[in-house]
């Protein structure tokens, strides 16, 4: 009957053994953060059981000692593994220091004629520090493996977020280049197709009242004013297209003059400016001459150029603005510009200014000036 009891203790002890053991490494490696393990208590009080089975036997002389020592290896081995990862060092010092008085004392109260107890003193902490050994280090290089994995994770995770930033990059850099390539064909074909459209109306009332030649000149502009076109756009398409703010103001001059529109224009030292202050004040300049032209009917225009102690003005002012204007329809002229003085720190602002008349001004302050640093061979602290 006990040998029996022995047997069915030592199966459960061997089938509890293994769920502690992954408990046991799961906390060990951080992976639960549970205080209590069923697993574990449920194996040490098989342990007990089967501890206590043992004693009675030896006590009943169903087994001998020698039995009894190869036993302990069997039973006390688990428990100890599972507490070498569970809890600190000192704490499993203690453990072993308690079980082994506790297994000696009951040796000897079971047999105290024998020599188990004597014996139990040395087998049980061997035992135990032998899973101490082989269990925290297995346990340790675990955990090393553990980390290496997880970094690999987020490195790949990492490598996933930076392709998915470049590809985002690429389709920002795409969007940007067409806005740029749209904001540019709106520029370059804006006022050219409305001089075009006009001096072809002009030419048309020219050739209706039997003026040939005049209205073979406007034509011959109109065809010079296409060629010109297909050249700005392909120069577009390149990206190499360059303006010039005093061509822009002769141009649109004669452009609005040509349309009937009394044009003054005031500029100053225009060569004085800096390059990208002459290209975008251009670029407004063109802008402005094409609007007049394609909203209201204006009679005089006001181009003027001005530099003052913080930085650079252009005022376009008409007096064809529509006293009741409708609905404002979403044109990409104004926000392109605004694009173009943006990267000068420029601002710009359009509206009405009094009854019948529409202002567009422009300004870019000065850039900063550098500091120059101390004056060579000047005073050291």
């Amino acid at each position: 009957m006990l040998r029996s009891a022995l047997f069915l203790s030592s199966l459960a002890l061997c089938a509890a053994t293994r769920p502690a053991l992954l408990d046991a490494l799961d906390r060990y490696l951080g992976r639960t953060d549970a205080l209590r393990a069923p697993a574990a208590w449920r194996l040490l009080a098989l342990t007990v059981l089967t501890a206590a089975l043992y004693l009675v036997c030896l006590g009943t002389g169903t087994i001998d000692t020698q039995a009894l020592v190869t036993a302990v290896m069997f039973f006390i081995n688990p428990v100890y593994a599972v507490l070498a990862l569970r809890v600190p060092v000192p704490r499993f010092l203690l453990a072993v220091v308690g079980g082994t008085a506790a297994l000696s004392a009951a040796a000897l109260l079971a047999d105290p004629e024998g020599t188990p107890s004597a014996v139990l003193a040395i087998i049980v902490p061997c035992a135990a520090l032998l899973a101490l050994v082989i269990c925290r280090p297995s346990g340790w290089s675990l955990a090393r493996t553990w980390d290496i994995e997880y970094a690999r994770q987020e490195i790949e995770k990492a490598k996933d977020k930076v392709e998915r930033a470049k590809e985002t990059e690429s389709r920002l850099a795409v969007a940007e280049e067409r806005l740029r390539f749209g904001r540019d064909l709106h520029d370059v074909l804006g006022r050219n197709l409305a001089t075009i459209a006009l001096k072809s109306e002009l030419a048309v009332r020219l050739a209706r009242r039997e003026r040939t030649e005049d209205a073979v000149a406007q034509m011959a502009e109109v065809q010079e004013i296409a060629q010109r076109s297909q050249r700005e756009v392909r120069e577009v398409v390149r990206g190499y297209r360059g303006i010039d703010l005093g061509s822009e103001l002769l141009g649109a001059r004669s452009v609005l003059e040509a349309a009937g529109i009394d044009c003054a224009t005031a500029a100053g030292d225009i060569q004085s400016l800096a390059p990208p202050v002459r290209a975008a004040l251009a670029w407004v300049v063109r802008e402005a001459a094409t609007n007049v032209l394609r909203h209201g009917d204006a009679r005089h225009c006001t181009i003027t150029l001005a530099t003052s102690r913080s930085g650079t003005s252009l005022t376009v002012e008409n007096d064809g603005a529509p006293e009741s204007p409708g609905p404002t329809r979403g044109g990409s002229g104004l926000a392109g510009l605004r694009e173009r003085l943006a990267p000068l720190g420029g601002v710009l602002e359009a509206g009405p200014t009094a009854p019948g008349r529409f202002r567009l001004a422009a300004h870019v302050p000065h850039p900063p000036v550098p500091d120059p640093g101390p004056a060579p061979g000047g005073n050291r602290p």
